[in-house]
C-alpha cells in the first residue's frame, strides 16, 4: 500500500496535481481525487479563526449576506455572539466535516507524503485563514481578494461625513475604509455602459453617511406622495376605499405589523381634504426636477417646500395603514392618473412601489439574514425605548415609517462600538408570487479573469420560498425573507399543498409553472436576459476594486427577486455561496455546479473542447494591446542646419 501511495504521489507531483480543500466540500474533494489529484490536508485548526485575529489579516473576503458561507468584511469569520449562536454552531459543524468525511488509509497516507508540497489548486471558504506566505505560491485559487465593491451592501466603515477623498486610511479604521460596496459602485455604471442601474437594482442608501441619509428622507417623502396618488385611485364606483386590510383570520402571534398610528377617526371617515392637493403639488414639482427644469432657475426641492412633512406623513400613515378615506373630485382623479403616467415614464422603479411605502433595512455586519430582528420578536434593549421590538436588535427588518428607519440607524450607531453601518433599500412591494408565496432566485456565475473580464453564466438555478403567504400587512421574516437559514426557523401553519415542502424549486420547475400561466417565454426572453445584464453591470463597476489574480477564479451566487412584470431585480451578490444541500433539488444542483466549475477551470485548460456542463460564456472582454511607455525609444530624426 505504501508503494502504491508513493507512486501515485510521485505522478501527482510531476503532473502538478496537488490540491487542498478548506471547508465542507466533499464533492470537490471526490471529483479531484477521481482525476488523479492528491490532497494536502490543511490542519483543522485553520478552519476556525479567533475574532481577534481578523484585524491582523492583510486580506479579507466579503459576501453579500444571504445563504452563503462567506462573511461580510465587518464580521468576524466565526461569529460567537449569542444571537448568531445557532448559525455559528452550524458553520463549525460543516467545517469539521473536512476532518471526518474521508479517513481512508490510502488517502491519509498520500496526504502525509505531500505535506511539504505547495498545492497547485486550492478551494477555500476564505483567503484570510490561509497562510499568507503560502497563498501566492498556489497556482489556482477559487477566491479573489478585495471583493468589497461587489459583495458587500455598504463597503467597509467610513469616516463620519462620508468623505471619499484620497489620503491615508484614518487610524483605528479598517484597511477598506475608503472603499465602496455594491450600493455605491453601481452608481458609477454610466461610466462603463449605457444602462440605468435603477432598472435592475432597487434604490438604496447608506444611513451612516449624512448626505445619503438626507437623500433617503427625501426619497421616502416623495414615495409617500406617489403612494397617496395610487391610494386615491383605488375606488369602487364612486365610493373611495382604503388600503389592504389586515385579514382577521390570518393573525399570527409575534407578527411585525405596520404599526398603525392612533386615530380619532374611524377607517370610514373622510379626512385631510388638503392632503391630496399637497401630494399632487409635490409630484408635479418632482416631475419638473426630473425634466431638469430646475437648472436655470432657483427652484426648491419638492421636499423643501412649505409643506409640513411631519404632518403630511402622519396623515399619510392614517390613509395607508388604517384605511382612512380620501374624497376626490373627478378632476383630481384625472390629475392623479395623468401624473402617475408621466411619473412612470421617468421612474423605472415605480412598478415595484405599492401603497405602503415599505423599505428594508440590512446591516452590513451580518449574513444569512442573521440577527434577532430576522426571526425573534418581543426582545427589547435598555436603550431601545420607543423603538418597535423588531428594531432593537441587528438583523434584516422591514419598516413602513420614516421614524422607524431613522431610530434604527441612530440606535445602532449609539450602541455599536464597531460603528455598524446600515443600508436601507426600497422593498419590492409588487413581487411575482407562486401560489401567493414570495420567492427569490439563486443564480450562479463564475469569473475566471478580471483583466480582461471573463464571465460564465450557469443555466441552472433554484428558487427559495418563504414559509407563509405573502402579505404586506404582516412584515415578519417568514413572509418576506427567503433565506433558507431564516425560513428553517418557521413552520407553515396552513401549508398550501402546491408549495414544495422543502421550499425549493429548480428553474425548470419554475419554467413549467410559467407555462401553465401562459408565459412560457418569460424565463428566456425577460428574466434570463435581465439577470445577465445585472450581473455584468455589477462586475464592470467593481472590476477596478477587486484584487485580480491570474490563475484564480470565483463562483458567485446572485440573488434576484422577480417583479409582477417578470423583470428581475438584483438584491445582492454572494461570494462563496453555500454548497450545503437543504433539499433534494439543491443536493443535485450544488453537486452539478461544483462539477461543472472544475470542468471549466481545470479540464478546459488541457482540452478547450471539453464539456463545461451548464456553463455558457456570458462575456469576454477584448484584450487591449499594451502601449509602449512614452520615451522608451524616443528619437529625433532630421538633418542639421548649415550656416550660410
Amino acid at each position: 500500500r505504501f508503494r502504491k501511495a508513493k507512486l501515485h504521489v510521485e505522478k501527482a507531483i510531476k503532473e502538478k496535481k496537488i490540491f487542498a480543500v478548506q471547508g465542507p466540500y466533499p464533492v470537490i474533494r471526490r471529483l479531484l481525487r477521481a482525476r488523479g489529484w492528491v490532497e494536502r490536508k490543511l490542519p483543522c485548526k485553520q478552519l476556525k479563526q479567533q475574532p481577534g485575529d481578523q484585524r491582523k489579516q492583510p486580506e479579507r473576503t466579503t459576501s453579500g449576506g444571504s445563504d452563503e458561507q462567506g462573511e461580510t468584511v465587518l464580521n468576524p469569520p466565526w461569529p460567537h455572539d449569542n444571537e448568531s449562536k445557532g448559525d455559528s454552531n452550524e458553520d463549525v459543524k460543516e467545517g469539521s466535516e473536512q476532518c471526518n468525511e474521508d479517513s481512508d488509509d490510502i488517502h491519509e497516507l498520500m496526504s502525509v507524503l505531500v505535506q511539504d508540497q505547495v498545492p497547485n489548486f486550492l478551494w477555500t471558504i476564505r483567503l484570510s485563514s490561509i497562510d499568507q506566505n503560502l497563498l501566492p505560491r498556489i497556482e489556482v485559487v477559487n477566491r479573489y481578494p478585495r471583493l468589497y465593491a461587489l459583495c458587500t451592501k455598504v463597503g467597509a466603515q467610513r469616516p463620519q461625513g462620508g468623505g471619499t477623498g484620497g489620503g491615508e486610511v484614518q487610524k483605528g479604521m479598517t484597511g477598506f475604509s475608503k472603499q465602496e460596496g455594491l450600493c455605491q459602485s453601481l452608481r458609477n455604471l454610466p461610466w462603463f455602459q449605457q444602462v440605468d442601474f435603477n432598472t435592475f437594482f432597487p434604490r438604496c442608501y447608506r444611513l451612516g453617511i449624512e448626505d445619503e441619509q438626507e437623500a433617503f428622507i427625501e426619497d421616502f417623502r416623495l414615495t409617500a406622495a406617489r403612494s397617496l396618488l395610487k391610494l386615491a385611485l383605488q375606488k369602487v364606483g364612486d365610493s373611495p376605499v382604503g388600503t389592504e386590510q389586515r385579514p382577521k383570520s390570518d393573525k399570527v402571534p409575534g407578527d411585525h405589523v405596520a404599526h398603525p398610528m392612533p386615530s380619532t377617526a374611524g377607517p370610514c371617515s373622510a379626512l385631510y381634504p388638503q392632503l391630496l392637493e399637497e401630494a399632487l403639488e409635490v409630484c408635479e414639482q418632482h416631475l419638473g426636477v426630473l425634466a431638469h427644469q430646475d437648472i436655470d432657475r432657483n427652484t426648491p426641492s419638492p421636499c423643501r417646500t412649505c409643506i409640513d412633512w411631519d404632518r403630511f406623513l402622519q396623515e399619510y400613515y392614517h390613509v395607508a395603514h388604517e384605511g382612512t378615506r380620501l374624497v376626490l373630485s373627478r378632476e383630481q382623479r384625472e390629475q392623479c392618473q395623468h401624473l402617475l403616467q408621466r411619473l412612470e415614464e421617468q421612474l423605472p422603479q415605480l412598478c415595484i412601489e405599492g401603497n405602503l411605502n415599505v423599505w428594508i433595512l440590512k446591516p452590513s455586519a451580518k449574513s444569512r439574514g442573521r440577527g434577532k430582528a430576522g426571526g425573534r420578536m418581543g426582545h427589547t434593549h435598555p436603550r431601545g425605548a420607543g423603538i418597535p421590538p423588531s428594531l432593537c436588535c441587528p438583523g434584516i427588518v422591514c419598516a413602513t415609517r420614516l421614524e422607524e428607519v431613522l431610530k434604527q440607524a441612530q440606535n445602532c450607531t449609539s450602541l455599536s462600538a464597531r460603528g455598524c453601518e446600515w443600508v436601507v433599500q426600497k422593498y419590492v412591494e409588487r413581487p411575482l408570487t407562486v401560489f401567493n408565496t414570495k420567492f427569490d432566485i439563486r443564480q450562479w456565475f463564475v469569473v475566471t479573469d478580471w483583466k480582461p473580464l471573463t464571465v460564465w453564466f450557469y443555466r441552472e438555478s433554484y428558487l427559495r420560498f418563504c414559509s407563509r403567504p405573502f402579505s404586506l400587512c404582516h412584515l415578519e421574516p417568514a413572509r418576506h425573507l427567503c433565506n433558507v437559514s431564516v425560513q428553517k426557523r418557521y413552520k407553515t401553519l396552513h401549508p398550501d399543498p402546491r408549495v414544495p415542502p422543502e421550499k425549493i424549486w429548480s428553474n425548470k420547475q419554475f419554467q413549467a409553472h410559467l407555462a401553465q400561466l401562459g408565459r412560457a417565454d418569460a424565463w428566456q426572453q425577460v428574466m434570463v436576459p435581465g439577470m445577465k445584464t445585472a450581473i455584468l453591470s455589477a462586475l464592470r463597476c467593481a472590476r477596478d476594486q477587486v484584487g485580480s489574480r491570474k490563475g484564480s477564479f470565483e463562483l458567485f451566487g446572485a440573488d434576484f427577486l422577480i417583479g409582477e412584470d417578470f423583470r428581475p431585480w438584483l438584491l445582492e451578490i454572494n461570494s462563496c455561496p453555500t454548497m450545503s444541500p437543504s433539499s433534494a433539488v439543491t443536493r443535485r444542483l450544488c453537486a452539478n455546479v461544483q462539477r461543472d466549475t472544475l470542468r471549466l477551470v481545470l479540464d478546459r485548460k488541457d482540452n478547450p473542447a471539453c464539456s463545461i456542463g451548464a456553463f455558457e460564456l456570458l462575456y469576454r472582454e477584448a484584450a487591449v494591446a499594451s502601449c509602449l511607455p512614452v520615451g522608451l525609444k524616443l528619437l529625433v530624426t532630421g538633418s542639421s542646419l548649415k550656416k550660410a
